[in-house]
C-alpha cells in the first residue's frame, strides 16, 4: 500500500464543508456588515455602543456610584469617570466573588466565568467574563476565521489545530470558573463548528504543560488534512515544532498503535481522549517515510496543504517572524489582532500584517496620545479623531463592567478604513527603559535586532539595562553556536540599528553617556526557567505567554546570571 499523502479531498473533508456553508452563510452576512458600517458610520456607532453598554449594566453598584446613565453624552461621561486601570475595579470584582455580582453587573448580564490575565506586572487579576462579552468575542473571531477562510477557500476541505486552554482551572468564591476565555469559547461550538478542529476541545483539562503539547501533536500529526494552526503566540508554535522532531518516534508509534501514551494526568480525562482513536499504520508509515527523508518531521510535509498559520505578528511577537520562515518558508500569516482578557481591539483582514481594524461594534473606545500619557487627567480622541502614523494608548469601555479602562497598550494608526481607524499594535506601556532620557521602545528593540545580518538565526532575546560608568544595554541572546566574535558583531549591529531608529538613544551613545551594548549567549533551559518564572508569578497560560523582548529594571540580569555562569 502507498504512503504517499492522498490528493483527493476525502468524502468526510467534502460532507463537512457542504454542512459548513450553511454555516458560514450568515458569518459573512455578519463580516460584510461590519466592514459597511466600519467604512461609513465610525463616529454613530461608537456613540450607540457607548448608550448600549452603559444601559446593560447601569443598575450596578459601580454605574450607581459614578451616576451612570445610558442617556449622557460622551462629554458627560468622560467628566464623570476616571482614566482607570484595574485598581478602581478590583473591589467590585471582589465583591463579586462573594456572589454580590451586581457590583459591576446588570441583572440581564450573566457572568459565566473569570478570565485569569497573563499580567505584565505583579499577580494575576481576574477579568469578568458576561453572556454578552462573550458574544462580542466570539463574534471577532468569526469575523476574522471567515475573513481568512475567504481569502485561502482550500481552508473550507480542511480542518484546524488550535491550541487553547482550560476555562475551569479553578473556581471562585462565588461558584464561577476561573480560565481561559478560549476554552470556554470552545466548549460552547456548535457540534458541526467543532467537527472542524483536530484536537479535542479535552485537552484543556490537561494542566500540565508538557502533556498538553505531546496530546496536541498527537493528534494534529495523525490528521493530514490541516488548513491552519492557531495560536496567540508564536514562540508555542515554534516549540510545538521543536517538540515533534524530539518526540517523533513515540507519536508516530502512538498513532500507529491508536494510542495516547501520557503520564501524571488525571485517568478521566486520558479515557475521554482515547475513547475515538483507532490504530493507524498508513499514516505512522506516511510519517516514518518523511522522518527517514529529511531527519526531522518536516510541518510542511506532514501537512502539505497547510494554507496559514493565525499567529500573532505584531509587537514582540514580531521576532519570531525569521524562526517561523525557518520551519514553514513563505506560508501566508494571518495576525489575531490586537485583543486580551479584557477585550478584543483590532481585526486584521490581510495577511502578513498586524494591522488591524477597531472593532468598534462591541466595545467604546478612546485614545490617549503617547505624548500627553504623563498628564494627570489627559485629553482623550475617540477613534474617527486620531492621525496616521501617530501612537496612542488605547482605552476600553466593555460588556463586562470595565470603563475608560487603560489597558497600557501602545498602538499606532497606520491608516483607516474608510472612517474607523486601522491599528497596528506597538507595545505595551510599561515596556519603555530610559536610563539616561533615551526612552527605547520595546518595539525598536526588535526593529533593531531584525536588521541584524550575522548570519546567525537569534531564537530569542531579552535587552536591558546595567548599571556602570557609563551605563549600558545587555542583549542577551539564545543562537546556535555563537562565538564571541559572532556575540560582539551582533552587538555592534543592533547598537548601530539602535542608533537609526531612535535618535535620543543615538545622542547618548555620540555623548558617552551610554556606553556599546553588550552580548550574552544564554543557554535554553535559562529562557525556560524564565519562561517558567513568568508564568508562575502572572498566573498565566503558557499560550498567552509574551516573551518581553525589553525589560526596564537592570536587576533582571540575576535572573539570568545567578548560578547559571
Amino acid at each position: 500500500m502507498s504512503t504517499k499523502i492522498s490528493t483527493s479531498v476525502p468524502l468526510r473533508n467534502r460532507i463537512r464543508s457542504y454542512l459548513g456553508g450553511f454555516v458560514r452563510r450568515p458569518m459573512v452576512r455578519d463580516k460584510n456588515r461590519f466592514l459597511s458600517l466600519a467604512h461609513s458610520s465610525c463616529e454613530q456607532l461608537q456613540k450607540e455602543v457607548l448608550r448600549r453598554l452603559i444601559d446593560l449594566n447601569q443598575q450596578s453598584d459601580f454605574s450607581q456610584r459614578f451616576r451612570l446613565t445610558s442617556t449622557m453624552t460622551i462629554d458627560e461621561f468622560r467628566r464623570q469617570l476616571p482614566i482607570a486601570d484595574f485598581e478602581l475595579f478590583r473591589p467590585y470584582v471582589q465583591q463579586m466573588q462573594t456572589g454580590r455580582h451586581s457590583a459591576l453587573l446588570g441583572p440581564d448580564n450573566k457572568l459565566l466565568m473569570y478570565a485569569v490575565t497573563s499580567g505584565t506586572t505583579g499577580a494575576a487579576k481576574l477579568i469578568p467574563v458576561t453572556s454578552q462579552f462573550l458574544n462580542d468575542y466570539r463574534k471577532g473571531w468569526q469575523r476574522w476565521g471567515i475573513a481568512t477562510q475567504q481569502d485561502h477557500p482550500a481552508m473550507k476541505t480542511l480542518r484546524m489545530v488550535q491550541m487553547i486552554s482550560d476555562h475551569e482551572q479553578w473556581h471562585a468564591d462565588d461558584g464561577i470558573p476561573c480560565g481561559n476565555i478560549s476554552g470556554l469559547a470552545t466548549t460552547m461550538q456548535k457540534a458541526i463548528v467543532r467537527k472542524l478542529y483536530v484536537v479535542p476541545a479535552e485537552t484543556a483539562k490537561i494542566s500540565h504543560s508538557a502533556a498538553k503539547q505531546y496530546a496536541t501533536l498527537r493528534f494534529a500529526l495523525e490528521e493530514p488534512w490541516v488548513g491552519i494552526f492557531i495560536t496567540a503566540n508564536p514562540g508555542t508554535l515554534l516549540r510545538f515544532c521543536d517538540q515533534m522532531d524530539q518526540l517523533a518516534e513515540p507519536l508516530i508509534r502512538d498513532i500507529h498503535d491508536g494510542r495516547l501514551t501520557l503520564d501524571d494526568v488525571d485517568a478521566s480525562v486520558v479515557r475521554r481522549l482515547t475513547g475515538g482513536l483507532r490504530k493507524n499504520p498508513r499514516r505512522a508509515r506516511q510519517l516514518e517515510n518523511i522522518l527517514s527523508r529529511d531527519g526531522r518531521l518536516d510541518p510542511i510535509a506532514c501537512w502539505p496543504r497547510l494554507a496559514c498559520l493565525g499567529v500573532w505578528t505584531g509587537g514582540s511577537a514580531a521576532a519570531y517572524r525569521a524562526q517561523l520562515r525557518s520551519k514553514f518558508g513563505d506560508m501566508p500569516i494571518r495576525d489575531h489582532g490586537l485583543h486580551a482578557s479584557e477585550g478584543r481591539m483590532t481585526i486584521p483582514f490581510a495577511d502578513n500584517t498586524a494591522d488591524g481594524i477597531l472593532d468598534i461594534d462591541s466595545h467604546f473606545f478612546e485614545f490617549i496620545p503617547v505624548q500627553e500619557a504623563g498628564s494627570t487627567n489627559p485629553a482623550t480622541l475617540l477613534a474617527h479623531e486620531l492621525q496616521v502614523a501617530t501612537e496612542y494608548y488605547i482605552l476600553l469601555t466593555t460588556s463586562s463592567g470595565l470603563y475608560r479602562y487603560n489597558i497600557r497598550d501602545v498602538v499606532r494608526c497606520t491608516g483607516f478604513h474608510g472612517t474607523t481607524p486601522r491599528l497596528q499594535f506597538l507595545h505595551k506601556g510599561s515596556s519603555i527603559s530610559s536610563v539616561t532620557g533615551e526612552k527605547i521602545s520595546e518595539s525598536q528593540v526588535v526593529d533593531a535586532v531584525n536588521q541584524v545580518s550575522t548570519g546567525l538565526a537569534i531564537q530569542q532575546y531579552t535587552l536591558t539595562p546595567e548599571w556602570g560608568e557609563p551605563p549600558r544595554y545587555r542583549l542577551f541572546v539564545h543562537t546556535e553556536s555563537a562565538t564571541a566574535d559572532a556575540l560582539f558583531r551582533i552587538a555592534e549591529d543592533v547598537d548601530r540599528a539602535l542608533q537609526e531608529i531612535n535618535c535620543e538613544y543615538s545622542d547618548k551613545r555620540q555623548s558617552g553617556r551610554l556606553g556599546m551594548i553588550a552580548c550574552q549567549q544564554l543557554a535554553s533551559e535559562h529562557w525556560r526557567r524564565f519562561r517558567h518564572n513568568q508564568l508562575k508569578n502572572s498566573g498565566g497560560s503558557e499560550e498567552q505567554y509574551k516573551h518581553p523582548c525589553l525589560l526596564p529594571d537592570p536587576e533582571f540580569c540575576d535572573l539570568f546570571t545567578d548560578g547559571s555562569a
